[in-house]
């Protein structure tokens, strides 16, 4: 439990706050993890054995380390402005995004925007949409036209744990399930 409450700690801190613990990202969005693990350790235990667990075990494979771990970054998910290095990709011809009832009206109304974030999250199937949908109550699942997006010159991305993004999905290009 400790290992997932710090985790989460460590998403807030590399993606949206990272002067929360006095630590500043490069334009890549890469941290020093000596001076991550002493910041958060402020607040959640935190040694790189543990932080390496952290990493090795997140199921969503939130953070990547550099080749001689002296650097972490997340993977994707930032609302502050930092180039991943993402590569292009074409996308399948069918992506999903799953979301709560709530936001319903507003996505048929303007498509799906990254609100806060720098990008819109797509998934590869709908069972992930649907877990993805379920943490903002009843889950309701979109499929997005994401190859006839492409062919109009919409961009994709997908970063290393295999979540599609891309700027925007315009209502045009979405279809409830």
């Amino acid at each position: 439990m400790a290992d997932k409450d710090t985790s989460k700690y460590i998403s807030l801190i590399l993606r949206h706050k990272p002067e929360t613990i006095g630590i500043s990202l490069d334009e890549h969005g890469w941290a020093n993890v000596d001076e991550l693990i002493r910041g958060v350790s402020k607040s959640h235990p935190l040694d790189m054995e543990a932080l390496e667990r952290i990493v090795s075990e997140d199921e969503k494979q939130r953070y990547s380390f550099n080749e001689d771990k002296t650097l972490i970054r997340a993977n994707q998910g930032h609302s502050i402005p930092v180039d991943v290095e993402l590569e292009e990709v074409q996308p399948p011809e069918i992506l999903y995004h799953g979301t709560g009832e709530k936001y319903v009206e507003s996505i048929d109304r303007q498509g799906l925007i990254p609100k806060s974030r720098l990008y819109v999250h797509l998934s590869a199937d709908e069972e992930t949409a649907r877990k993805v949908g379920s943490r903002h109550g009843k889950p309701v699942i979109y499929i997005v036209k994401s190859g006839e997006m492409y062919r109009n010159q919409e961009k994709f991305y997908r970063s290393v744990n295999g979540v599609w993004l891309t700027k925007r999905v315009s209502v045009q290009y979405l279809q409830k399930i």
